[in-house]
């Protein structure tokens, strides 16, 4: 048993390791959050269901091919996971989704398609988030598209963080392969990131004002033109896609408002009590998910980071995963994580909209992937996939 407590010892394991400064003080807060006991619930009693929200097809639609907005607009595309659920134990991006064409193939030729036809050679300008285990392989594949590296480097790497022992929170040891004592800490470390980075400032000081981020698994979350230009004269600092819950939907989770200040927030499965559950999962009553893909004004973002010395204070999700992910007989870890669209709840002027399903596609499982590669979806002109009708 070490004589030093389990923060003095993560901050040292991190330290060795030169993770940047924002990015230990923010671990150093969750694991003291997670060792404490305080749960992150958010109960029945305190939120309201969201009953009435504005819908895509009722906002104002601007002429077809208005290439409005697209020059102050960066896409991001979440692509740290490795799709392991799924048997994988590389980018699951990499994976052939019709015939060769891959999730990567398919989102650089979307935002090459919306260049050429709308925006312009930068417009708009295009990163993925990597991972430390998806980076080498997605730059390697994507030398293929040299268009999309005119604006420089095509990512930027999110933060990774020590796994812990489940019990003594000391983090945890495998001499095996050390490598597999890290994990890529969850999307929400995204905006922490992108401000030590310090892309939101090198982006403000090209014109950019606006940010849509959507996770790689889901190709139909292309830019929207009609949806960027209601989202920039809104004024709204943070956006949420959203669509309606079904009954497959009953696990995910759900938007709501806190009773005590009208806050949109967003509840997690992990975040329900045990009693509420039943409420949870009534999709009359909560009837709206989020479909991760998201739209946040950089000059806001970049105030709200500010006043919490760049970096978010998020709920913290506390994942139990083994060591070695693809191997079931290593032991149990803790890896905490925190949710992009936790965020909602910090920006004075947030909302969120009601979109189809149609731009919510995800892969998660083979089913849904095999679904994806058989006749009931189709590729369209810009490249989306679309159910076949």
């Amino acid at each position: 048993m070490s004589e030093k407590n389990p923060e003095q010892l993560i901050e040292a394991k991190m330290r060795k390791d030169g993770i940047e400064e924002t990015a230990l003080r923010a671990f150093l807060h969750a694991v003291q959050k997670a060792r404490s006991g305080e749960k992150c619930e958010i109960s029945e009693d305190e939120i309201t269901a969201v009953t009435e929200l504005p819908r895509l097809e009722d906002v104002a639609c601007q002429p077809t091919g208005s290439s409005a907005r697209l020059d102050e607009l960066v896409v991001i595309k979440l692509n740290g996971g490795l799709g392991t659920t799924m048997g994988l134990d590389r980018a699951k991006s990499l994976l052939p989704v019709k015939g060769d064409d891959t999730f990567l193939d398919f989102i650089a030729r979307q935002i090459l398609h919306l260049r050429a036809n709308h925006g312009g050679p930068l417009a708009p300008r295009f990163y993925f988030m990597n991972s430390f285990h998806t980076r080498k392989d997605t730059l390697d594949y994507l030398r293929k598209y040299p268009e999309l590296w005119q604006q420089g480097e095509v990512d930027f790497l999110q933060g990774r963080a020590p796994k812990l022992h489940p019990e003594t929170y000391e983090p945890f040891s495998w001499p095996d392969n050390p490598a597999l004592e890290w994990h890529p800490t969850g999307h929400g470390d995204i905006y922490r990131t992108l401000s030590a980075t310090g892309l939101i400032d090198q982006w403000l000081q090209q014109g950019i004002k606006y940010m849509f981020v959507s996770n790689a698994d889901n190709l139909a979350a292309t830019v929207d033109l009609p949806l960027l230009h209601y989202f920039a004269s809104s004024g709204f600092s943070f956006l949420m896609e959203v669509a309606e819950r079904t009954k497959s939907d009953v696990k995910g989770g759900h938007l709501a408002r806190r009773r005590s200040n009208q806050r949109l927030v967003l509840r997690e499965t992990k975040q329900c009590p045990e009693r509420d559950i039943g409420e949870f999962q009534n999709i009359e009553k909560h009837r709206f998910f989020n479909t991760n893909n998201l739209w946040i004004r950089l000059a806001d973002l970049k105030s709200l980071l500010q006043k919490h010395g760049g970096w978010l204070p998020l709920p913290v999700i506390v994942n139990r995963q083994h060591i070695d992910p693809t191997d079931k007989a290593t032991p149990i870890v803790l890896q905490l994580e925190s949710a992009m669209g936790a965020a909602i709840e910090f920006f004075d002027n947030a909302n969120a909209l009601v979109v189809p399903r149609s731009r919510f596609i995800p892969v998660k499982t083979n089913e849904e992937l095999q679904a994806l590669r058989s006749d009931a979806y189709k590729v369209t002109g810009d490249f989306r996939l679309a159910p076949a009708r």
